[in-house]
C-alpha cells in the first residue's frame, strides 16, 4: 500500500464494514494492473458457463419445441422393404401392412388413443401457369391430431371425404406460397399425378421436420383417395398401407405399447419366433430421449471445462492473495500496532480477494450474456439466456472469492506485529 494510505490509517478498533471494504479498495487500486489480471480467470470461468448453459438450454427448448410440433407420444411401424436382387428398396416398399392391422391396433391395445395409416409419394402439382414438385401423404382423419397438425385456414377432411376418396386436398404453406402467391387457396382445383383435386384447408407452418426437411412443402389427400387415384406406381394391396402412425394417450405407456405392437403383429403376420420381422417400430420418444441425453452430457462437459477456468481462476486468486501478504507484511505490522486485531486483517484481505472475484464475475456475466447474443445471431446454435444461472454465477464468483481468499487472508492475521515490523 502507498504511504498515504499508511498515514490515513485510523485506529483499527474503530473501523467498520464500509472502512474495510474501502481499504480494500485503495489496496487493489494501488496495483490495478494485477488485479484485473487476477480476476482474468473468473471473468473467463463465468462467461464460459453463462454461454454454455445458454447453448444447453436453448437446444433442449428447441428439441421440446420439435418434439410439440411432430407430436410426442408417437409410435412409427414402417411395412419392410422390398428386395431387387440384394439392394433393398427402402422401408415401405413392400406391401406388409394393411388397414386390417390398424383396426386390429386401435381395437386390442388400450393405450392407443390414435390409428391412422399412410401411403406417401411424390410429384408433380400444378395450378394454372404455376407448378411444384412435392410430397403428398394420404392419411386417416387421426393423422392429424398424433402429428400436432393445426390448420391455418379452411376445413378438415369430412366423412365422407375418408369413405369415398373424396378429390380432395390440405395443403401445407410451402405449397401454397409456391402455387398461389399470396392469393387465397381454399376452392381452387389443383392437379396432382393429373389428379384434380380442391383444396379445402391449409396448414399452420412447423418448418423444419424432425429429419430436417421442409415439414410444409406437402400434400394431405384421404388416404383412400391415395390408394385408388395416386398410388398406382407404389404397387399396394387394395388395403395395404405403407406405414402406420399410432398415438399413445400417456408418455410412460409408449414403452408397454410399442412391446404390445410389435406382439400383436407378429401374431397377425404368423411370423414364426426368431423369425425377421415384416415390419419396423420406432418410438420417437426414445429418438429425441437420446438426442436429449447427448445435449445434456455436452452440457456438462462444457460446463465442466467453466468449472475449471474458475478452480484455476480462484487458484490464481489465493496466489496473488499470498504474494501480496508477502509484499505488505511491514503494512500488517502498522496495522496491528495501532491496535488492529487478527479479525481486522482478516477482513480486509478476504475483503480483497471477493471485490477481485466478484468484479471478476461481473464483467464475466456482461461478456458471457454479449457472448451467448453473439453466438445466437452467428451461428445456427439456439440460445436461451437464465437469469437464476446468471444469479447463481454472481454467488459462485463471491464464493470463490471467499474460498481462495481465506488462507492468505489468514496467513496475514496470524503474522506476528513485532516480526512483521522487523521486515
Amino acid at each position: 500500500m502507498h504511504k498515504q494510505g499508511v498515514r490515513d490509517m485510523k485506529p483499527m478498533t474503530q473501523i467498520k464494514a464500509l472502512d474495510i471494504i474501502a481499504m480494500a479498495a485503495f489496496a487493489l487500486r494501488g496495483n490495478w494492473v494485477r488485479s484485473v489480471l487476477t480476476a482474468l480467470g473468473v471473468i473467463i470461468g463465468i462467461a464460459a458457463v453463462i454461454v454454455m448453459v445458454a447453448v444447453g438450454r436453448g437446444t433442449q427448448a428447441e428439441l421440446d419445441a420439435t418434439m410439440s410440433r411432430l407430436g410426442s407420444n408417437r409410435i412409427e411401424i414402417f411395412a419392410s422393404s422390398a428386395r431387387s436382387g440384394a439392394v433393398r428398396l427402402g422401408a415401405g416398399t413392400l406391401s406388409t401392412l394393411s388397414t386390417g392391422d390398424m383396426d386390429a391396433i386401435r381395437a386390442e391395445i388400450p393405450e392407443v388413443q390414435y390409428v391412422s395409416g399412410q401411403i406417401r409419394g411424390g410429384g408433380q402439382v400444378i395450378f394454372a401457369e404455376r407448378n411444384w414438385s412435392t410430397s403428398w401423404n394420404g392419411v386417416s382423419a387421426d393423422y392429424f391430431p398424433i402429428n400436432n397438425w393445426q390448420l391455418q385456414q379452411g376445413e378438415w377432411f369430412n366423412a365422407r371425404d375418408y369413405a369415398g376418396a373424396g378429390k380432395v386436398a390440405i395443403i401445407g404453406t410451402s405449397v401454397r406460397d409456391k402455387l398461389f402467391d399470396g392469393s387465397d387457396p381454399i376452392g381452387a382445383t389443383i392437379r396432382l399425378a393429373r389428379v384434380p383435386l380442391r383444396v379445402v384447408g391449409v396448414l399452420e407452418s412447423k418448418g423444419q421436420s424432425g429429419w430436417g426437411g421442409d415439414a410444409d412443402d406437402v400434400i394431405m389427400v384421404p388416404l383412400e383417395s391415395a390408394r385408388r387415384r395416386l398410388s398406382g406406381t407404389i404397387g399396394l394391396s387394395s388395403d395395404g398401407v405403407q406405414q402406420i402412425s399410432v398415438g399413445v394417450g400417456r408418455s410412460e405407456d409408449l414403452g408397454r405399447a410399442a412391446q404390445a405392437l410389435g406382439d400383436l403383429l407378429r401374431q397377425r403376420h404368423k411370423i414364426a419366433p426368431g423369425a425377421e420381422d415384416d415390419f419396423t417400430i420406432r418410438n420417437l420418444s426414445e429418438i429425441v430421449s437420446t438426442r436429449t441425453q447427448t445435449t445434456r452430457l455436452m452440457s456438462l462437459l462444457l460446463g465442466a471445462v467453466a468449472g475449471i477456468s474458475l478452480l484455476v481462476g480462484g487458484i490464481g486468486i489465493m496466489n496473488i492473495m499470498l504474494v501480496s501478504v508477502t509484499e505488505r507484511i511491514r503494512e500488517i505490522g502498522l496495522r496491528m500496532a495501532v491496535g488492529a486485531g487478527p479479525r481486522e486483517v482478516r477482513l480486509q484481505f478476504l475483503a480483497e480477494a471477493m471485490m477481485i472475484s466478484l468484479g471478476g464475475g461481473i464483467i464475466g456475466i456482461v461478456l458471457g450474456v454479449v457472448g451467448a447474443q453473439v453466438m445466437a445471431r452467428v451461428s445456427a446454435l439456439p440460445v436461451q439466456l437464465d437469469a437464476p444461472v446468471i444469479v447463481l454465477a454472481t454467488a459462485f464468483s463471491v464464493a470463490t472469492g471467499l474460498f481462495f481468499g481465506y488462507y492468505p487472508a489468514r496467513k496475514a492475521s496470524n503474522l506476528d506485529p513485532i516480526e512483521a515490523l522487523r521486515q
